[in-house]
């Protein structure tokens, strides 16, 4: 019955639509913990393959890389569904097939445990990172990372030469 009423007033005084830039139009990205979870990704299979022979230990360590795989597709997804405009993709032509090639690099790393294709994954997160500090008028730098992975990690540099983390 309320929803025959609620129907009913729709059709009479229908509710106005409303839009956002996202979910919740904060102006809060950060490619960081993309980063964080390939850097993540590059130890899980590096400890996959460190304790072949412990089953705990192998499963636990798969579950938690194919968790961090997923969530760096999330933050990427979340970046190009709500950062990335028009005009990015106008000044960076290559950043459509950049963001799929990431999101297809996420999904192998979820698949297999290879080294190869985790240092792949955190790569294409490191070049999304760059053009997303870019965009916002930052440079960036490259430094190796203080995680075991020892990997390097793109930061943003402000326009006096400051690394901002």
């Amino acid at each position: 019955m309320k929803y025959a009423i609620m129907k009913i007033l729709d059709r009479i005084v229908p509710a106005a639509k409303a839009s956002a830039h996202c979910d919740i139009p904060c102006g809060i990205y950060d490619p960081h913990i993309a980063q964080m979870a390939a850097h993540t990704v590059i130890r899980m299979v590096t400890l996959i393959n460190e304790n072949k022979d412990d089953a705990h230990k192998v499963a636990r360590f798969t579950a938690v890389k194919e968790q961090h795989a997923e969530i760096c597709k999330h933050e990427i997804r979340v970046l190009w569904g709500d950062y990335f405009k028009p005009e990015h993709i106008q000044k960076y032509p290559n950043l459509h097939d950049l963001v799929w090639k990431t999101l297809k690099l996420a999904s192998k790393a979820r698949q297999e445990a290879d080294v190869k294709a985790a240092d792949e994954l955190l790569e294409s997160v490191n070049k999304v990172a760059e053009i997303f500090w870019e965009a916002k008028g930052m440079g960036t730098a490259r430094f190796k990372a203080p995680y075991p992975t020892e990997r390097e990690t793109v930061y943003p540099v402000s326009k006096k030469g400051i690394v901002t983390v």
